[in-house]
Parts: structure tokens; sequence; C-alpha cells
């Protein structure tokens, strides 16, 4: 391992300020994988890898690539083996079922997660497809280096089980939600996921995508948006969506948010205990 990186901060924060500095074109431009001695995660904003102790980060943290996410972008396609698992620092995935033409979101994945992780568990084919909704950051790793990992390291291994398990539940929950509740709770409660995942008030959404994301009709979305406009739940501006009054909207939410967000919260703080 090398010593002329000491700090999380410059492996991980730095390391990902320098892939978008190069980024140009329509390929993600990538950095040399990342060396580093980490000293501290305070810098580490993947919910993941600030989870695991300083020796297991610094373990992991040989083999991360900084990647610049961009908008539309493919980070695994449905029945194809996955090269590479990101774990994400800034920007939304879209995690889709893609069959018969048609196209599901079943969940999002932000800060707190990572596009992959669920072939630590099921094998290297992926059954989803997943897709940049908002521009980002994150860190990849190979597929065969982070399984080497996780047999060496077990706690990683631990942590990574950990957000399976919740985001597993998400994707399930997304289809019991589109069957049981109704178009204003289930907005709601994408809106307030969203939100977390994405770690701002502020999503740069647009109605045509509520509505491909939730199944809805376009007209139904606009109406229940302006619903919320008017109950000062949000601020809609062209193209952006600012959540205004975040308690009253979770209450519009079903119990899904509740329950996923509980999941999701859950996992991050079994994981930090653990991890110390």
């Amino acid at each position: 391992m090398t010593d002329h990186v000491s700090t999380v901060r410059e492996a991980l924060d730095g390391s990902r300020d320098a892939a978008l500095t190069k980024a140009s074109g329509k390929q993600p431009m990538l950095d040399r994988p990342v060396k580093m001695r980490p000293r501290t995660r305070s810098f580490v904003k993947n919910a993941i890898l600030a989870s695991p102790s300083l020796q297991d980060l610094a373990a992991i943290g040989e083999f991360l690539e900084p990647i610049v996410l961009k908008e539309r972008m493919i980070l695994q396609e449905p029945k194809k083996h996955l090269d590479y698992v990101y774990f994400i620092e800034s920007g939304l995935v879209s995690l889709r079922i893609v069959a018969a033409e048609s196209i599901l979101e079943s969940a999002v994945i932000g800060h707190w997660g990572a596009v992959g992780a669920s072939l630590l568990v099921v094998g290297h084919i992926s059954t989803h497809q997943s897709v940049v909704l908002f521009p980002g950051s994150a860190h990849r790793i190979r597929v065969e280096d982070l399984r080497r990992v996780t047999k060496e390291r077990p706690e990683i291994r631990e942590h990574l089980f950990r957000y399976v398990q919740a985001l597993t539940l998400h994707c399930a929950q997304t289809g019991l939600c589109g069957v049981r509740h109704d178009r204003e709770q289930r907005l709601a409660s994408w809106l307030c996921l969203a939100s977390d995942a994405l770690g701002t008030h502020v999503l740069p959404i647009t109605h045509d995508y509520l509505s491909f994301a939730l199944g809805l009709r376009r007209a139904g979305v606009t109406e229940t948006l302006i619903r919320f406009e008017e109950q000062r739940l949000i601020r809609k501006m062209r193209g952006v969506l600012q959540i205004h009054e975040r308690k009253g909207l979770e209450q519009k939410a079903c119990g899904c948010y509740k329950l996923l967000s509980g999941a999701y919260a859950l996992s991050e703080s079994l994981s930090k205990r653990a991890g110390g």
C-alpha cells in the first residue's frame, strides 16, 4: 500500500474531484485506481464506504476508481455479466425491471448505496437495468476484486449484505405499493425517497419522468403536483421540484415510505455500529 496519500479525503473526495474535472465527451474519464491509507472517513459520502473500520476501508480503497456519472449512463443491463460495483457518492440511479418492452422502476439508489451490490449474493448476472437519473459521481470496483476483499474482510461483506436486504425490500415493496396505494400516496413517497437518496430537497425532475417511474398518467401527476403546491408542500419550477414542507409531504406518503426509510436507516446504523 502506498504512503503518498494518507487520508480518505485525498483518496475519495479528491480523486472524485479529479475525475469530474477530467470528464469530457460521452464516455466517463477514469483516474488511476485509488491507493490510500485512510486515517479518517469523515469525508466519505457513500454510506457503505463510511461504515467499515479504517483498516477495512483501506483494504477496499486499494481497488476503487473514481467515475463521473452522466445522465442516462447505463451502469448495468439485465441478463448480462456485471464487471463493476458502483458506490454512489452523489447523484441518483434508477433501478429498473425491463420485460416485454415495458419498464418499471423498482428503486432508486443514491449516496446510501451501491449499484450491483446484490451480485455478491446472487452471482454475476444482473436482473435489473440501472440508469443514471441525476448526474453525480461514484467509486467503482471490479466484481472480482470486491469478492476477494469481502472474503478476506467479512465485515465489509456484512455491511453490503445489510444494504442489499434494504434494497431487496425496496424493490418488493414498490410492486406492492403500485397496486395497493393511490396516486397521491405513491407520488409523495417517491419524492421523499428520492430526496433521501439524493441528499437534497431540490429534485431536477420532470412530470414526464414521474409519470414513467410510477406508471401513472402524466395528467394525473400534474394534477397531484398542483395540489401539493397549493398545500405548500412543494414548489415547482421548470425542470426542478423543491420540497418545501417535508413533514407535510411525508404525511401524504403511504406507509411504504416509513418502512423503506426505516430499513435503510437501520442498515446504516447497524453498519456504523459494527464498523466502530
